[in-house]
């Protein structure tokens, strides 16, 4: 059973959310699932219920067992997936953009590079009702296990278009009536006076040195996140947070 675990070919997801995510949305790449041995959780028991009805097979082990073939947390399960490629093409997001019936609401990240950074954005941009995440394919962290068990199963809801040039990529969506609207410490103008209705792409910089100057050049409006206290800056999940549900408010008036 090691040899087939530790098989670079399959993809293996960990923890409850992130496995019920892949269940629910992609169970065609499902192959196999592990659970602890003698776990009583109402959770696991409804994840367990879901691949019997799949047909999946399920093999319990015990929790040294699934140690050694996680990298990450657990949570008592562990999903072995064929091909789950999460990574979304530029077409894709073409093809969304006209099949959508709402103005659409896009968050960009330019180059946050931590895995559980990129989780935590991931988290708030599906339970903001984002219609996709894009991140530039270099310089960027992409899905992996740490980002799925982070992101508690929005990983594999949220559309996540990995696109080769930020910059021509927002260029396009501009062309397309989208307004592209950056998060900037020096902006003069404050999140909250920040028209954040109609089609909208929200950038959000890296986790230290924000925007690439390129990236902050095309966009239409630069705002700051107003702060009381002493210190200057934000993470870049928080400030992604604070941003997506500040436009929740705006297009929900």
């Amino acid at each position: 059973m090691k040899e087939q675990y530790n098989n670079p070919g399959p993809d293996l997801v960990y923890g409850m959310h992130a496995v019920k995510a892949v269940l629910q949305h992609h169970p065609d790449n499902a192959v196999q699932l592990y659970l602890q041995q003698g776990r009583q959780d109402e959770r696991l028991d409804l994840i367990r219920a879901r691949a019997g009805k799949l047909g999946l097979p399920c093999i319990e082990m015990q929790r040294a067992e699934l140690d050694a073939m996680s990298a990450t947390v657990h949570q008592g399960v562990i999903l072995e997936c064929r091909n789950l490629k999460l990574e979304k093409s530029e077409g894709f997001l073409k093809q969304l953009l006209t099949e959508i019936d709402h103005p659409p609401f896009l968050l960009v990240l330019d180059g946050v590079t931590d895995p559980h950074n990129l989780g935590a954005c991931l988290r708030s941009a599906e339970a903001a009702g984002v219609d996709a995440v894009i991140v530039p394919k270099d310089k960027s962290a992409l899905i992996n296990a740490t980002v799925r068990k982070v992101a508690c199963g929005a990983a594999e809801i949220v559309p996540f278009v990995a696109v080769t040039n930020l910059v021509r990529c927002l260029k396009t969506l501009q062309e397309g009536g989208i307004w592209v609207l950056g998060a900037a410490g020096e902006a003069d103008q404050s999140l909250h006076q920040t028209d954040l209705k109609g089609p909208l792409a929200l950038v959000m910089g890296s986790e230290g040195s924000g925007m690439r100057r390129l990236t902050r050049e095309q966009c239409d409006t630069l705002f700051a996140i107003p702060m009381a206290g002493e210190i200057s800056s934000l993470n870049v999940s928080v400030s992604a947070g604070i941003c997506l549900f500040e436009a929740v408010r705006q297009r929900s008036q």
